[in-house]
């Protein structure tokens, strides 16, 4: 069967490489047609015709990917044919030694060699009957039907029939394109399309042109009477008909494939084998691509490595592109208005699953249920709506979508907002420029592959992005040109051959590595990726784009993309990763030895290590609260309260009261007065003591410095988190109740049962009378200037208005001491003649500074005549246990201040009870919160903890986990070759 097929086959490649018109032309086996590489064979002795040599490539596929892990040696295996072997030892030991019996030894040996080697290789080759189904049978009954010499006389020569002859090295071109995937019997499919495309050159369409030797004569008479233009339309017509059926051929063998590896990966995802799968290799990748954006956002030189930028103008069909290439429609749509409000960044790879997860998310969407696709989306758009700041209509801020899935081509792509001529209304002013921005952000990476998107149904002059991309990529070095909607083009469109000139490049000044041509729909937003699929495959087939040739196989449908574009990327990236891996550890060298000489003796702490650290102190600064003893928080409570209520005890009870006439009216309007007082206002301010109190005591333990380990670069932070607590911490509401009740049973207590308590009232009374008196006389000395003996030492002088204030001054002091027992208010009469008294002097003064000044004039007389009255009831505890009778002292005052200082002892237990027991608790409580909320706000972090040491720690762990992460995705690299 061979043997009639082939060795034609063979003179006919001799006859088109050695021609006789004078010009010695070499035919390597790599540049002939895919057809005469089939089945040329250059290496046989003899010119009669053998049987091919099989070559067998073992192979081992992985689950995970679709190229094979490892390619052993091709092993040839001819079949009747032994090794020749030059035994010149033997020969020459023979003429030396005569001793001829070895040369008959060593024939038998060899022989026998020669036949176990033949039998192991023939047991190696593989039973390939199952495979003849792929091949015609005609293929094997040409021998029978063929009269192969008259076909060579038929033939013109080799220069005739190359002029005649399309282009095979872009048919071949063309085929290869279709080898998407590697499967057992790819290599016989391509046997297969060779030996149709030799049926091609040797007859015309629709006709074997072999089906018996008698007919050989008169076909060679038809093909010379076709004209040459003719013979090229059905030669064209007839390759892509055999194009068409190979390539569902092909399609239905990957679809068998691909089931077959989803099964694979099902069994490995459930743990058939007891083995751990590793991280993908494109997750990996996508993994340091993410630590670079939030390391370098500015995408300066630091970030180098290679993703696929997805641009093109708005409504051009970028994000229809994407999902053809994930298998799902995953984005939010809309009819004309700015959908992709921010860049997102899509890593694809393989999986048993077709599912989609968010970065910083643990769910997962399944991609074939409609309502996970809807939540998807949904969830999509609220991340670009919530990216997007205040008075913006774009945003920088990228989110970051793995999708996974069967069949899917591993890449990272990232879907930029669509560029616009023009700012419409509800945009923010800015919105063009910053589109702009963001795009040529991404554009600028030297190893970025851009996916220019082009819209076919519109107008190319209309294109804004194309002269964007050729000011980025000049030369076209990393640019892959994409039309869309080629199905609209070719009905609107006038002249076809504008999009054959688009797609050629030669359209637009902007340079390409390639050009394609795809449709994704028909527009309809609720069409499945299926039956777009469908509608692509079937538009093309029917095109007359194809079928003329302005088009090229390879460079339609979204299949074909994808796997140009996956092919591209990882080419780019095994060129660019380790170089990118080199400048980063020279990076965190150079960050090291920074590091080393600015903070020799400190760790390297970055910020959340940081933050951790400041935490720690925090609440350890929050629980020595707990351990202030109780006696220290009363003395504060005591005396912070009294210094708060003292003015209202002296001004507006004791002054009233003791300038009553008795003991008994004394006593009323005290108990009334305290009454009054306890009920409307002491429990509120004895809460607002305590709380400001403890306020005061926590920022005290968050400030205070502890020697050498005080670390200021926590300053900030505390500070704010103090802030924080305190503004969400509130007072028990129902402790002003409670200390109401306190309060007023310690009042109304006047029973002081020993001496010491007495000495105790005495002496608490007069140091709050004294600290009156010296503020008095710091008063009247404001008012009446330095005395003699200053302005004689210091030179100081009095104003006038000062010198008319000591007149009335000596006046009223006169008053007073003509009647000690004077009320504390004037009488109108009283401040006439006090005034008539100055005027005779030339002194005029207005009553309202008499009256001024007589408040403080008598205000300092009443606290000295207390002061006295204090010393008189020392000895007055013996009269009080007798309640006064008999005696002429009487001491009520002392009691009234009893009673205070009483009702402040017992405030400040009850207050510290709660402090202790309740408060502190509930401060700690809101710290942890505080410190939790500040631990997840990122920003936050970052305002409070800052500096060149933050900073440069920040880098580090940066680079060196970057580092860390390209090193094991360029070892797993190496192992995947």
């Amino acid at each position: 069967m061979w043997k009639g097929a082939a060795s034609p086959a063979c003179v006919i490649c001799r006859s088109l490489a050695n021609s006789s018109n004078g010009i010695k032309r070499k035919s390597p086996l790599q540049n002939l047609h895919l057809v005469s590489r089939s089945i040329h064979h250059p290496y046989y002795p003899s010119s009669k015709f053998q049987r091919p040599p099989l070559r067998i490539s073992i192979q081992m596929f992985s689950s995970l990917n679709r190229l094979p892990l490892r390619k052993t040696k091709l092993l040839n295996v001819k079949y009747g044919y032994q090794f020749h072997r030059n035994f010149w030892l033997a020969r020459l030991a023979s003429r030396l030694l005569k001793l001829r019996y070895l040369i008959l030894g060593s024939a038998v040996g060899g022989g026998y060699t020669a036949k176990k080697t033949y039998d192991q290789w023939k047991d190696m080759m593989p039973d390939l009957d199952e495979y003849k189904w792929i091949v015609p049978d005609f293929i094997w009954e040409l021998d029978e039907h063929i009269d192969f010499e008259k076909l060579i006389k038929a033939l013109p020569d080799a220069d005739d029939l190359a002029k005649l002859l399309p282009d095979f090295e872009k048919i071949g071109e063309s085929f290869a394109s279709l080898k998407g995937f590697f499967s057992p019997g790819y290599n016989l499919v391509s046997e297969v399309i060779g030996a149709s495309d030799l049926l091609l050159l040797l007859g015309s369409p629709g006709e074997t042109a072999f089906r018996a030797t008698d007919q050989g004569y008169d076909n060679d008479k038809q093909y010379k009477k076709v004209s040459d233009k003719e013979k090229i339309d059905q030669l064209q017509e007839e390759l892509l008909r055999t194009q068409l059926k190979y390539q569902r051929m092909l399609e239905r063998l990957e679809k068998e494939n691909k089931e077959l590896r989803k099964l694979v990966l099902q069994r490995d995802d459930k743990g058939i084998h007891q083995r751990k799968l590793k991280k993908s290799l494109i997750d990996m990748y996508s993994e340091v691509l993410d630590i670079l954006s939030d390391y370098d956002a500015s995408y300066n030189t630091q970030d180098h490595l290679p993703r696929v930028v997805v641009v093109g103008d708005q409504s051009a069909g970028k994000t229809s592109v994407l999902e053809m290439i994930a298998q799902a429609r995953i984005f939010p749509r809309g009819s004309g208005e700015m959908m992709t409000r921010s860049p997102v960044k899509v890593t694809l790879s393989e999986g048993p699953h077709h599912v989609a997860l968010f970065k910083d998310s643990s769910r997962e969407f399944d991609l074939t249920k409609e309502e996970d696709l809807a939540a998807l989306r949904n969830e999509i758009e609220i991340r670009m709506r919530n990216s997007v700041k205040e008075g913006c209509t774009v945003s920088t801020e990228t989110i970051s979508l793995s999708v996974k899935g069967p069949g899917l081509q591993r890449m990272v792509l990232v879907d930029l907002p669509g560029v616009i001529s023009t700012v419409t209304s509800g945009m923010a002013p800015d919105t063009k420029e910053t589109i702009f921005s963001i795009s040529k952000a991404y554009m600028q990476n030297p190893n970025a592959i851009i996916l220019c998107i082009q819209d076919g149904s519109v107008d190319a002059e209309r294109s804004i992005v194309t002269d964007l991309v050729s000011q980025m990529d000049p030369q076209g070095k990393r640019t892959i040109f994409v039309l869309t909607k080629v199905d609209l083009a070719e009905k609107n469109v006038a002249s076809p051959s504008r999009i054959q000139q688009i797609i050629e490049g030669k359209l637009f000044p902007m340079k390409a590595l390639g050009y394609f041509a795809v449709v994704t729909g028909k527009g309809n937003s609720s069409e499945s990726i299926e039956s777009i699929k469908e509608y692509e495959e079937e538009f093309f087939q029917n095109s007359k784009l194809l079928k003329t040739c302005m088009l090229k196989a390879h460079q339609v449908t979204t299949k074909n993309l994808s796997l140009a574009v996956s092919d591209c990327f990882w080419k780019m990236v095994r060129e660019s990763v380790e170089q990118q891996a080199d400048a980063f550890k020279a990076t965190r060298f150079n960050l090291e030895t920074e590091w080393k000489n600015n903070y020799p003796r400190l760790r390297e702490l970055d910020r959340n290590e940081l933050f951790e650290k400041a935490k720690n102190e925090i609440l350890d600064e929050v629980i020595s609260l707990t351990q202030v003893t109780p006696k220290h928080w009363e003395e504060i409570l005591q005396k912070t309260l009294w210094e708060r209520v003292s003015t209202h005890v002296i001004e507006n009870i004791y002054l009233p009261a003791a300038q009553t006439m008795n003991s008994g009216t004394f006593n009323t309007t005290v108990d009334i007065k305290l009454k009054q007082w306890t009920d409307k206002q002491l429990p509120n301010k004895a809460v607002e003591v305590a709380w400001e109190t403890l306020q005061e005591e926590f920022a005290r333990f968050m400030t205070e410095q502890k020697g050498k380990e005080h670390d200021d670069i926590f300053d900030k932070l505390k500070q704010a988190v103090k802030e924080e607590s305190i503004k969400r911490h509130k007072w028990n509401e129902r402790a002003e109740d409670s200390l109401r009740v306190i309060q007023h049973n310690a009042l109304e207590d006047r029973s002081i049962s020993d001496k010491q308590q007495w000495d105790a009232a005495i002496h608490f009374m007069e140091e709050t009378l004294q600290s009156r008196l010296k503020d008095t006389e710091s008063v009247i000395e404001d008012m009446v200037g330095p005395d003699w003996k200053k302005r004689w030492l210091y030179w100081i002088g009095r104003t006038k208005e000062q010198n008319i204030r000591n007149e009335t001054k000596n006046e009223l002091e006169k008053l007073i001491k003509c009647n000690e027992e004077h009320a504390a208010y004037l009488a109108n009469d009283e401040v006439t003649t006090v005034r008539k008294n100055l005027e005779a002097r030339g002194i005029t003064v207005d009553p309202c500074l008499i009256k001024d000044t007589w408040h403080q004039i008598y205000r300092r007389y009443f606290l000295k005549t207390a002061l006295n009255h204090c010393n008189l009831c020392r000895r007055g505890f013996y009269y009080y246990q007798r309640h006064f009778v008999d005696s002429e002292l009487e001491c009520n005052d002392i009691v009234l201040f009893w009673r205070i200082q009483r009702m402040l002892a017992i405030t400040a237990n009850t207050l510290r009870q709660q402090l202790t027991n309740t408060e502190v608790r509930r401060l700690e409580k809101n710290v942890k919160e505080v410190l939790e909320d500040f631990a997840e706000d990122n920003e936050k972090k970052v305002k409070l903890l800052t500096g060149k040491r933050v900073q440069l720690a920040e880098d580090l762990k940066k680079v060196r986990e970057i580092q860390e992460k390209l090193e094991a995705f360029i070892e797993a690299l190496h192992q995947e070759k």
